[in-house]
């Protein structure tokens, strides 16, 4: 389907036989009448959210605290991990997660009542784990930087993690809140060839557009990163020395990697994709996965499950470390300031 990463839904995990919408000119659903334009084929509900930060303690994870204002994405990225999780909303993780979406309207106001909380002690928050904040929907809804202007309010450390170039919008915000060492970007660049990456990630910034990305930060005074994901065997894994390189130059002083995995329904929706794109490739790349997976297509343990294991793994890993020793690229985890949270209703020091 053109502009999209998906070629169809499928059926979830918690379901019955899925039911496809027609659209035949009539409202043929609750779904839709709940639902808001936002760009063509692609719908909007507003919700109030009953809680904001997402906690986690995986050790292989650089941060224990995140936030997602968005579910689903529009980007439609077809290697996305997030798209199960669109299950949980009994809602497919094909085509309906790129195309239904939810914003957490209330998500600025939650972090406020968070940051009150006395019992609260400020660790850096990473926005965009999951769903990309500044996917196309953030341009009407500006939830991401509701939530920066409560983060430099407070005086918050915080990461963000995205491919949009829309992240420029907010160099204001993004420039103060790293003049107070409080802020920390990793770009995600996953090809920096155009016809791949139109395939790949129909909705998002082109590679080169990244790039300069990178590059504005930089010379903004910004902390910025790449981030090379994901690795997919024979695809973009040939380029993950040139990614690294051309973010360097424009300005990155980190740089970090993962290989697909492909958990539930991604498995064969990926699968299905490659049927469509590159057909002849299909097995080899699948079985390439599978070596670097224990004979699977994902895994959950942790310290294999972003790098993977076996041969294949072991020599992308030397493969980045050399690139980056080259480089002198740092490692991702950086330690940003936590010394100056204002919790509100404090007053701000004067000196």
């Amino acid at each position: 389907m053109a502009g999209r990463g998906s070629p169809h839904n499928i059926d979830h995990r918690f379901s019955g036989p899925l039911v496809e919408a027609v659209d035949d000119g009539w409202q043929s659903s609750d779904w839709d009448a709940a639902f808001t334009s936002s760009v063509p084929g692609t719908e909007v509900r507003e919700i109030d959210a009953r809680s904001i930060i997402s906690y986690n303690s995986s050790p292989d994870v650089p941060f224990g605290r995140s936030i997602n204002p968005y579910q689903g994405c529009e980007h439609g990225c077809i290697y996305c991990y997030a798209r199960p999780s669109h299950a949980y909303l009994e809602l497919s993780p094909g085509l309906d997660f790129e195309s239904k979406l939810f914003a957490k309207r209330n998500a600025a106001d939650l972090l406020r009542r968070e940051f009150a909380k006395p019992a609260y002690q400020p660790q850096t928050i990473f926005i965009g784990a999951n769903t990309d904040p500044y996917q196309p929907i953030e341009q009407r809804y500006r939830l991401t930087r509701q939530l920066l202007e409560v983060m430099l309010a407070h005086r918050h450390p915080l990461g963000l993690i995205t491919k949009s170039a829309m992240i420029l919008r907010d160099l204001d915000l993004l420039t103060e809140l790293a003049r107070e060492g409080l802020c920390q970007v990793m770009v995600s660049v996953t090809t920096l060839n155009e016809t791949l990456r139109r395939q790949l990630e129909p909705r998002a910034s082109t590679g080169a557009g990244r790039l300069k990305v990178i590059e504005k930060l930089a010379n903004a005074g910004v902390q910025v990163g790449v981030l090379a994901a994901p690795m997919i065997p024979r695809l973009n894994e040939p380029e993950l020395e040139q990614i690294i390189k051309s973010a360097a130059e424009a300005g990155a002083s980190c740089a970090d990697y993962i290989l697909l995995r492909l958990p539930h329904e991604l498995a064969p929706l990926f699968g299905d994709w490659l049927d469509t794109h590159y057909p002849g490739q299909k097995e080899a790349i699948l079985n390439q996965l599978r070596a670097s997976r224990g004979g699977g297509l994902n895994s959950t343990a942790f310290g294999t499950r972003m790098r993977g294991e076996g041969h294949f793994a072991d020599l992308l890993a030397q493969r980045f470390r050399l690139i980056s020793k080259r480089l002198d690229l740092g490692k991702r985890h950086i330690q940003l300031r936590l010394d100056g949270f204002i919790r509100p209703g404090e007053q701000l020091s004067l000196f």
